[in-house]
């Protein structure tokens, strides 16, 4: 007897299923290995965009924007809160053997960065899967922004940004701001970018993740304002342009 998932998803929900599988193995790896972690992570934000390229070349399935919720409450909502709490903990200083007041603060931010983008998960699954943008910071790009941080400096020596940057998130990701989708073409710079942050991040003096935080920032800051594309949004999004 066939699994009863045969015939009923396709080539796009197995890249999201991927999405999925890669925010549990960065959660796991964060523990032994803070860079591989992030970079983990940046390649589950490759995946996310991936599947929605596949699901306009060959079709989507009635499952598959469930499943890109679900898998990005993974990858872009437990992973990254787990990188930052270890990053802190660690570059702070702050042990286990006690409850802390400084480990209660931590514990405190990272749980609401997963409160709020669970939240605004079901919120763009319910309310912005059409038109030509979303509301609040995607998940997406608020997880590439915290695993390119960390890939552009010493995780020791910013654990109070990773925890202020956390923070921020909190509010930014339910926020009322309009955030557009991205053009094809700045997606793929984007795509690029991302690409080779993951694959050499230590290249020239860490380039590449510096660039792609300054990317991402910009977009995050500037793209309300200054960044704008009519065309109604498609079933699937772009690199950036998701939940």
């Amino acid at each position: 007897m066939l699994p009863r998932f045969v015939g009923r998803l396709g080539i796009a929900d197995a890249v999201t299923i991927a999405n999925a599988t890669l925010g549990f193995v960065a959660i796991v790896v964060a523990f032994v290995d803070i860079e591989l972690a992030a970079r983990l992570i940046l390649l589950a934000a490759i995946a996310d965009g991936l599947d929605g390229l596949l699901a306009r070349r060959y079709g989507g399935t009635e499952a598959g924007p469930y499943l890109d919720s679900l898998a990005d409450v993974a990858s872009f909502s437990v992973a990254p809160a787990v990188l930052a709490f270890v990053v802190v903990t660690d570059g702070l200083g702050i042990g286990f053997e006690a409850v802390t007041a400084e480990l209660l603060v931590v514990t405190a931010i990272c749980a609401l960065f997963v409160a709020m983008a669970v939240t605004r998960l079901g919120l763009y699954t319910a309310y912005d899967t059409t038109g030509s943008y979303t509301e609040g910071v995607q998940t997406t790009l608020a997880a590439t922004i915290i695993g390119a941080a960390i890939l552009a400096g010493d995780p020791a020596g910013i654990p109070v940004l990773i925890l202020a940057v956390t923070a921020a998130f909190t509010y930014l990701m339910v926020s009322p701001i309009r955030y557009p989708d991205l053009l094809a073409r700045d997606a793929a710079i984007m795509g690029v970018v991302h690409a080779l942050a993951i694959l050499v991040p230590t290249a020239a003096g860490r380039t590449f993740p510096y660039a792609l935080l300054t990317l991402g920032i910009a977009y995050m800051t500037l793209s309300p304002w200054l960044y704008w594309r009519p065309e109604p949004r498609r079933t699937e999004t772009d690199l950036h342009g998701n939940a």
